[in-house]
């Protein structure tokens, strides 16, 4: 537990310092955004024994990195490329390929970048105060992960869903649902007082609500990616992050809790004067 807690604050100051030179130094977010969706990439790539598989491999990091650099026109450009290299590629190799490997590793390369783009594309729908959008978006995700862990770990007793993830309980979920409301609405509290001194108004209940259904939306990424795993026999997609495993398996329920917020944060903006 002390290393996953040591981790949790490690990631967390990344986060903040992203998020602190974002005025001074904006394509960090990008930047910050690419590098993980590679590295997610590659660690899914290597649970599915395709690492030495070079015409896969090479081109999926690439697009992967590339995506969250560029606009919509150019990502869907990108993406052409990508879909033309790698079934040119599968042609080309198909005595050492199958079309089952290339379709999972090509619905991933679309997915990863796509969900963890939509942190930068939240910046953009405010640009006053879109790093705090960006902000919400991840905590809403590790919230409910640490809600779920301490919650379950001190009262779990029922198993929510033992055939994909044994230690996941119905406790722990109820947990991370309300811390996550709570931090969610903490958060709000602490821009709108602390940073502004109330001079810039938040939507509470928007907030509270991205905590409640968010944290559904973080266990729905968590048990999706933790079939995957199930699936390639392994534990966790990595050792990069100790105590959490790899890039992925710390962000595979920011994958779908922050297109969950860009949606509601589209209609129903956060944060404004």
């Amino acid at each position: 537990m002390k290393q996953r807690v040591l981790s949790g604050v490690v990631l967390t100051l990344f986060a903040a310092a992203v998020i602190l030179f974002d005025r001074v130094f904006p394509l960090a977010l990008n930047i910050a955004v690419g590098l993980i969706s590679a590295a997610a990439v590659e660690e899914l790539a290597r649970a599915l024994g395709l690492q030495r598989k070079w015409f896969l491999y090479a081109p999926s990091l690439l697009a992967a990195a590339a995506a969250p650099f560029c606009n919509d026109e150019f990502q869907f450009l990108i993406y052409c490329l990508y879909t033309l290299v790698v079934f040119a590629a599968m042609i080309v190799y198909h005595n050492e390929t199958t079309f089952k490997e290339v379709a999972v590793l090509y619905s991933m390369v679309v997915l990863i970048p796509c969900a963890l783009r939509t942190l930068v594309a939240l910046r953009e729908l405010n640009r006053a105060h879109g790093m705090f959008y960006v902000l919400i978006a991840v905590l809403s995700a590790w919230a409910a992960d640490m809600g779920a862990y301490f919650a379950g770990t001190l009262f779990g007793k029922h198993k929510l869903c033992p055939e994909i993830s044994p230690k996941k309980t119905i406790e722990g979920a109820i947990g991370g649902t309300l811390a996550d409301g709570a931090v969610m609405v903490l958060c709000g509290l602490w821009f709108s007082q602390g940073v502004y001194q109330g001079s810039v108004e938040v939507n509470y209940w928007l907030l509270a609500a991205i905590g409640l259904l968010g944290s559904w939306v973080s266990i729905l990424g968590d048990l999706s990616f933790s079939l995957i795993k199930r699936s390639c026999h392994i534990k966790d997609f990595g050792q990069v992050i100790p105590g959490h495993g790899g890039i992925l398996d710390r962000f595979d329920s920011v994958i779908f809790t922050a297109p969950f917020v860009y949606l509601l944060a589209t209609f129903f903006p956060l944060a404004g004067v």
